[in-house]
């Protein structure tokens, strides 16, 4: 199942470009899962159709409680990471292996087709991070592996932008910088354009990752290069807090961000990540 955030409310993709909107009074998929579950809206009346091209489209989750950050956890992204910190002298990182866990703020989600905005106190070294998210459907605390994958509500894509700048410096002991304050800028984690229900998937899905910039190719992988699969990644947040329905787990990005080649986004680009089996999440780039 397909479900969006919409203007109108909630919609379900019934069939291709075409939503259904439910009779229900969630104005988005976060709320549902907060509220009924998904289970509400398999059984929805239908109270019209709407083409998918003229509907505002909104993240799925408006304001996650928790934004959770998985670093390293391509295997081609965490090779390119250790030789740039290698080159900056810093020879004390090594692939984890453990996941590699931040968390950043629910207010930085935004929706398709919003703007990321460069901040006036960080504007020169934004960058993209094209990702699959996981969007938690029932809580979920000390969790085994095997379990995991039953708490999931679904995936839908995500750009865990960040300002390189303020992350370089925490990663090298600035003690005045945080790796959670660079990548929670408002809106630095546009989200969307749906929730794909997680029996869509497999537990371990292979998916292709593709992340462009003004139509360039930047960034291309499949979720097979996960070190640490998404069940992993549910068992061991699940370890250190409660993971909550509406809770959004971001799995890491491939290699290819504009760290490694100093190309940093600017006013007037335009970052599309697309994932195999949700769709494509496109947001605009402007100035503060």
């Amino acid at each position: 199942m397909r479900l969006y955030s919409t203007d109108d409310g909630l919609a379900r993709e019934d069939r291709a470009g075409v939503l259904s909107l439910l009779d229900l009074p969630y104005a988005e998929v976060g709320a549902l899962l907060r509220g009924p579950g998904l289970d509400a809206a398999r059984t929805a009346t239908v109270l019209r159709e709407q083409a998918l091209e003229q509907a505002v489209l909104r993240p799925p989750v408006a304001r996650p409680g928790k934004v959770l950050i998985i670093g390293l956890n391509y295997g081609s992204h965490a090779t390119e990471a250790l030789d740039m910190f290698t080159a900056l002298g810093k020879t004390d990182i090594a692939v984890p292996t453990e996941p590699n866990m931040q968390v950043t703020a629910g207010s930085a989600v935004v929706g398709p087709g919003d703007p990321i905005v460069l901040p006036e106190v960080a504007a020169e070294q934004v960058d993209y991070e094209g990702e699959v998210a996981v969007v938690i459907g029932t809580p979920a605390r000390g969790v085994s592996i095997d379990a995991a994958w039953r708490h999931v509500a679904g995936l839908t894509i995500v750009n865990d932008a960040s300002a390189r700048d303020i992350q370089l410096r925490a990663m090298t002991g600035d003690p005045t910088a945080s790796i959670g304050v660079a990548k929670s800028f408002d809106t630095f984690k546009p989200l969307g354009p749906c929730l794909v229900t997680a029996d869509e998937f497999t537990e371990t899905p292979d998916l292709a990752l593709r992340t462009r910039v003004n139509g360039e190719l930047r960034q291309e992988d499949r979720t097979s290069g996960f070190i640490h699969s998404i069940p992993e990644l549910i068992a061991h947040v699940s370890r250190y807090q409660t993971l909550e329905p509406g809770d959004v787990i971001c799995t890491g990005t491939p290699r290819g961000a504009g760290v490694f080649s100093g190309r940093y986004l600017r006013a007037g680009d335009l970052v599309e990540v697309e994932v195999e089996g949700i769709g494509v999440l496109a947001n605009p780039v402007v100035r503060a």
